[in-house]
C-alpha cells in the first residue's frame, strides 16, 4: 500500500504521460470500448478469473451496500469483465460507460487507480483531483491488483465511491478480497506448485464457495472440501470412501475427456446425494506429474439454482437474442436501441409497442441480456395462447389438490421461475379483464399467491410486456384497465414498422438470406436488383417477420415472389409469381400447401402462432387449412 509521499509522485508522473497522450481532462467515456464477438472472446478468455473473483465481489459489495458503492473487475490489460453495486452510482458509472468492454487504462481514460495499478503493480486509493479527469473529480478509487503465481498481474479489483464515503479501510477490504481470489486461483494449480503448504492449501481449498473433489485416475475420492461434503450430504470420511462412479451419472463419458488429456464440462448433470439426486454443474480438468501423465482428476460442482432448474425446461426460460443482433441501418430505429439499452437496468416496468412483426420479443430478450439479470431466467408468456381459465395458473402457480386434474406437488407459475430474472408478456392486450387486477398487485406489491394457497410469495421479478394493440383506446372501451395500463406504460418504447425503416429492407434480406440458407443447408441466392426494387416499394404489412419468410420462401424454391396487399391488409401472391429461369413448372398452391405444412410444423399445430408468422389473419389461415385438407 502506498503512503501519500509515495503516492504523490506517481500521480504526478500518470498526469505527465496523460498530457503527452493527449488524453482530453473534459472527456467522460473511456476510448476504447469493445463489444459483440470481441467482448465475449475477452470474457471467454479470462472466464476463471471471473468465476473465482464473483463470489467475493458480491461479498464486498454486501459490505457496503447502502453506501452507494460499486466494484469493478478488469483484466491486466485494465478491460472491465464484470461490474456490482448499488444502483444509483452504478446507473451514473453506466452512463459514462464504465462497462463490461470499456478500458481503464491511462491511454483510453487519464489517471485512475486502475490505470496506476496496471504501470505500478501495488494496491493504490486515489481520490477526486487526483484523477486526471474531471468526470471522476467526485470518486474515491480503491484498487489492488490479481496476480498469478508468477507474479503476473492478471487482474485488478477496484471499489469506487464518492469522494466523501471513502476510507483508509477501504483499500483494506479491496487487499484482502484480492489476495483471497489469488488463493483461489492457486488451487487450480496446486498440483504443480509446492510454494503453499498443506495446512495453507487446506484453509484455501475449505474457503472456497464451490465443491471441490479430487480423486485417482480411476475416480477414487482422494480429497473434498468442506462444500463438496456438505453438497453431497455425506460424512467427510465417508464421501472418501466412495467413487465418482457411484455419484455421477456420465463417469465413463468423463474418464474418456480426461484419459484424452481434455476437461470436462458439463451442465445441469444429475449426481446421486446421500438421500436424494441433485442438479449439478461439473467440470473436471486433469492433474499431471512431472513425467506429464496424468496423476489425478479435480472436479468442480456448483448447484443448480431451483429457478434455473425450472426455467431450463421450458423453452422461454432463455434469452437468445442480444443488441448486437439486431440489423438497422436506420437512424431513428438506432437512437430506440441506445434508449432500450438506457433503461435495460431500470426497475421499472416496461411497455414495447408495435405492429406485429416489428421484433418486440427480440427488443425484450436484448433488454434482458443486457441488464444485469441477464444470467437469471428471462420467461416469456403469451397472454392470448392461453385460455382464459388456465392463465391465473400458468402466471402463479397452484398447490396439489386445488382443483381437479391438478398434478402431485402443485405447479411453479411463470413469476415464482422467471424470480430474479424477467417475465415477458406477450398480447397483453389479450390478458381477461379479472386476471389484469391480479397482475397489477403483484406489479405494484410483488407478491404472488398460488391457487389453492393462502400463503404470498415475494419475488423479484422484472416485467417487460408488449402488444399490437392501442392500449389507450382499450382502456377508453373498457377493455384493459387504466391502473394497469399506466403501472405497465412507465418506460414506454414503440417499435416503428418495417415500411418506415426502407433503408434496411436491404441489409435484413442480406442477413436473413446468408443466416436461413445455413440453417436449412441449402445455398444462398443472388436476389437481382429489379427485385430488390420490388421489395424496397412493398409495404410490408405483416413487417421483419413477413421479409424473413418470403426470403426463406426464396431459399427453397430458388424463385422470388410477387406480393400485394389486399384490403385487408394481409399478404397476397401473384399466381404468376414463378420465375421463367425455373428448370421444372412449380404450381403456386403446392408451394403455398408444402410452405403452410412446415410452417405449421415449426408452431406444433398452433393456428394462432403460425398465422402470425405468416403475417395473416387466423381465418384466412383456416381457409388454407381446409383448401388443402390439412386438419
Amino acid at each position: 500500500m502506498l503512503d501519500k509521499n509515495t503516492l504523490k509522485p506517481i500521480i504526478e508522473r500518470s498526469h505527465a504521460r496523460c498530457k503527452k497522450l493527449g488524453v482530453d481532462i473534459n472527456q467522460v467515456a473511456s476510448k476504447t470500448v469493445i463489444s459483440g464477438f470481441e467482448l465475449q472472446n475477452k470474457l471467454s478468455y479470462n472466464k476463471d478469473l471471473i468465476l473465482t473473483a464473483k463470489p467475493y465481489m458480491e461479498q464486498l459489495n454486501e459490505f457496503v451496500k447502502g453506501s452507494s458503492f460499486f466494484a469493478l473487475l478488469t483484466d491486466g490489460e485494465g478491460c472491465i469483465l464484470n461490474a456490482l453495486g448499488d444502483d444509483e452510482i452504478l446507473s451514473e458509472a453506466f452512463e459514462m460507460k464504465m462497462i463490461p468492454g470499456a478500458y481503464m487504462n491511462e491511454e483510453n481514460i487519464g489517471t485512475n487507480a486502475m490505470a496506476i495499478i496496471i504501470k505500478e503493480k501495488v494496491p493504490i486509493q486515489m481520490s477526486g483531483k487526483e484523477h486526471y479527469i474531471k468526470a471522476y473529480h467526485k470518486w474515491t478509487c480503491s484498487a489492488a491488483p490479481i496476480k498469478d503465481i508468477y507474479g503476473n498481474v492478471i487482474g485488478i479489483l477496484n471499489l469506487t465511491g464518492y469522494m466523501e464515503d471513502a476510507h483508509l479501510h477501504t483499500l483494506g477490504m479491496v487487499i484482502a478480497a484480492s489476495n483471497a481470489i489469488e488463493e483461489m486461483l492457486k488451487v487450480k494449480q496446486y498440483s504443480k506448485t509446492s510454494c503453499m503448504t498443506q495446512r495453507q492449501m487446506k484453509l484455501v481449498f475449505d474457503s472456497i464457495p464451490v465443491g471441490i473433489i479430487t480423486t485417482d485416475v480411476n475416480g477414487k475420492v482422494l480429497s473434498a472440501n468442506k462444500k463438496a461434503v456438505e453438497m453431497f450430504g455425506y460424512i467427510e470420511y465417508e464421501l472418501k470412501r466412495k467413487s465418482l462412479k457411484d455419484l455421477v451419472e456420465n463417469w465413463e463419458k468423463i474418464k474418456k475427456a480426461i484419459y484424452s488429456g481434455k476437461s470436462y464440462c458439463e451442465k445441469d448433470q444429475l449426481i446421486y446425494g446421500l438421500n436424494n439426486k441433485i442438479l449439478f454443474d461439473i467440470t473436471a480438468h486433469p492433474a499431471y506429474n512431472s513425467d506429464e501423465n496424468i496423476m489425478e482428476i479435480t472436479f468442480i460442482f456448483q448447484e443448480v439454482k431451483k429457478p434455473r432448474k425450472l426455467a431450463n425446461k421450458l423453452e422461454e426460460g432463455r434469452a437468445i437474442y442480444t443488441f448486437d443482433k439486431i440489423v438497422t441501418e436506420n437512424q431513428d430505429f438506432r437512437n430506440i436501441i441506445q434508449y432500450a439499452k438506457k433503461i435495460s437496468d431500470s426497475k421499472s416496468t416496461i411497455l414495447i409497442t408495435g405492429e406485429s412483426g416489428t421484433g418486440k420479443e427480440l427488443f425484450a430478450q436484448s433488454i434482458h441480456n443486457y441488464s444485469r439479470r441477464m444470467d437469471e431466467p428471462f420467461v416469456a408468456l403469451n397472454c392470448g395462447a392461453i385460455p382464459k381459465e388456465l392463465i391465473e395458473a400458468e402466471l402463479f402457480g397452484y398447490e396439489e389438490g386445488s382443483f381437479t386434474g391438478a398434478k402431485k406437488g402443485g405447479s411453479n407459475g411463470k413469476f415464482e421461475i422467471a424470480n430474479g430474472g424477467t417475465i415477458f408478456l406477450d398480447e397483453i392486450g389479450e390478458m381477461p379483464l379479472e386476471m389484469q387486477t391480479k397482475l397489477l398487485r403483484v406489479i405494484q406489491e410483488g407478491m404472488i399467491t398460488r391457487i389453492g394457497s393462502s400463503k404470498s410469495m415475494y419475488v423479484d421479478v422484472r416485467v417487460i410486456a408488449a402488444t399490437n394493440k392501442n392500449l389507450r383506446r382499450e382502456v377508453e372501451e373498457n377493455r384493459f384497465r387504466k391502473d394497469l395500463y399506466y403501472r405497465l406504460n412507465v418506460l414506454p418504447l414503440n417499435l416503428p414498422p418495417l415500411r418506415k425503416r426502407i433503408e434496411d429492407i436491404v441489409p435484413l434480406t442480406r442477413y436473413f438470406m446468408k443466416s436461413l440458407s445455413k440453417s436449412l443447408n441449402k445455398k444462398e441466392v443472388e436476389i437481382p436488383d429489379e427485385y430488390i426494387q420490388h421489395l424496397i416499394n412493398y409495404n410490408w404489412p405483416g413487417n421483419v417477420r413477413e421479409l424473413e419468410n418470403v426470403v426463406e420462401l426464396i431459399i427453397n424454391t430458388e424463385n422470388f415472389p410477387v406480393m400485394t396487399s389486399s384490403q385487408h391488409n394481409e399478404m397476397q401472391v401473384d399466381q404468376n409469381w414463378l420465375s421463367q429461369t425455373s428448370s421444372e413448372s412449380l404450381k403456386l398452391e403446392e408451394i403455398e400447401k408444402d410452405h403452410l405444412i412446415k410452417v405449421l410444423n415449426i408452431c406444433k399445430g398452433n393456428v394462432s402462432q403460425a398465422a402470425k408468422t405468416l403475417g395473416i389473419r387466423r381465418n384466412t389461415l383456416y381457409n388454407k387449412i381446409n383448401k388443402y385438407n390439412l386438419n
